[in-house]
């Protein structure tokens, strides 16, 4: 069991200098992480930077946030993806503490950031990472409640580790919300090399007492496990859930049986691989001419019901690096080009289903000359 844990956590600013360091386990010298940021910096020059970096005997997993390091350090073959799940979650709780995780949070607050790591992280494995349960004992006035008041809440020796006994609203309520984004690489013939949907689903829980929820969801195995038909079924992929669904019950017989949290908590995610008609049909021509221009035209379908409309969109079209001195015209919304990604990206406000539009891009380009001159 040794091999799981984290030997250390560190919080570094972008210089590589430790705001907070806090040892679980002592057999890796605090001192050590002087040199993380030189294989850092050496990796990343070399172009091959890796989430996991090692000196000597001493591996680094690091995150980085904002205008910070967080990395965690241990001697031993760890779980890897474990302290990497601890590291976001470490995030995750100081965010809804201070707002923003950033270093100016982070030295406004060092006394709670370190009773915080205390109870986050016990001899280097990960213990109450709930931020709900954690906000019952470590208060954001920096001390602890009342000597009086001291003891641990149930809630942190207790099964449901993340629901607090004696809830009481007056009128019980559960609001649920299924968001949805469509991933798709069309090839430049039009046919569709990949279509998936990727999903979350949040609640909103004012649940009095401990209630135990049920989910049903039109999934393909349990529509095969109960005999019904698979026509309006799915096939879910990569599902992950918060820690509340009992996964025994989900193994047996694909039922999402859960004690939920109160208030808001994303319950679960997953993917699709679904053929989904693109909701916007994008084509472009692009002409390169010798005096040194490129000509750039982008027609977007929407392809979606005439009385829907799509609002943000936002079509980024790579252009080649050197190009400069843009001109635009667009049909609809504006265009904007970024020279420090190498894209122009066109924005529309709002994009009705059924309607077409167009925008027109010229650049200056140096090098279509110089290649030319090459070629002859």
């Amino acid at each position: 069991a040794g091999a799981m844990a984290a030997s250390a956590v560190f919080i570094l600013d972008l210089k590589g200098k430790p705001l907070i360091s806090r040892s679980y386990k002592g057999d890796v010298g605090l001192g050590e992480i002087e040199h993380f940021m030189g294989v850092l910096l050496q990796r990343e020059e070399e172009g091959t930077l890796t989430p996991v970096l090692t000196y000597g005997h001493v591996h680094f997993l690091w995150i980085k946030h904002a205008n910070l390091y967080l990395v965690a350090t241990t001697k031993k073959n760890g779980n890897a993806s474990l302290v990497f799940s601890f590291l976001y979650k470490v995030v995750e709780v100081f965010c809804e503490y201070f707002k923003e995780l950033e270093e100016e949070s982070v030295r406004d607050n060092f006394v709670i950031v370190y009773e915080l790591l205390d109870e986050l992280m016990d001899f280097g494995f990960p213990q109450t990472t709930d931020s709900k349960i954690l906000q019952e004992y470590i208060t954001q006035e920096g001390n602890k409640l009342e000597t009086g008041k001291s003891r641990v809440p149930t809630t942190v020796t207790n099964a449901v580790s993340w629901r607090s006994e004696g809830l009481r609203y007056k009128k019980n309520e559960v609001f649920i919300d299924v968001i949805e984004s469509v991933n798709l690489l069309v090839s430049a013939s039009g046919s569709v090399v990949l279509s998936e949907v990727v999903g979350t689903i949040k609640l909103k829980v004012f649940l009095s007492g401990m209630p135990e929820l049920r989910l049903g969801l039109n999934d393909r195995v349990l529509f095969e496990l109960t005999g019904r038909g698979k026509n309006k079924s799915v096939e879910l992929e990569d599902v992950k859930f918060h820690q509340c669904v009992r996964l025994s019950r989900f193994d047996n017989d694909r039922t999402i049986s859960f004690i939920p949290p109160d208030g808001d908590f994303e319950l679960m995610s997953y993917r699709l691989h679904t053929q989904v008609k693109p909701l916007i049909w994008i084509e472009s021509v692009i002409e390169k001419f010798s005096h040194s221009r490129v000509e750039i035209m982008v027609k977007a379908k929407g392809q979606f019901k005439k009385q829907s409309v799509a609002n943000g969109v936002e079509i980024s079209v790579p252009v080649p690096s050197d190009a400069d001195s843009p001109k635009f015209k667009t049909t609809v919304g504006s265009a904007r080009y970024l020279p420090e990604r190498n894209v122009v990206i066109w924005s529309i406000k709002s994009f009705p289903g059924g309607k077409e539009h167009l925008m027109r891009a010229h650049f200056g380009l140096p090098s279509v000359e110089k290649e030319e001159e090459e070629g002859r």
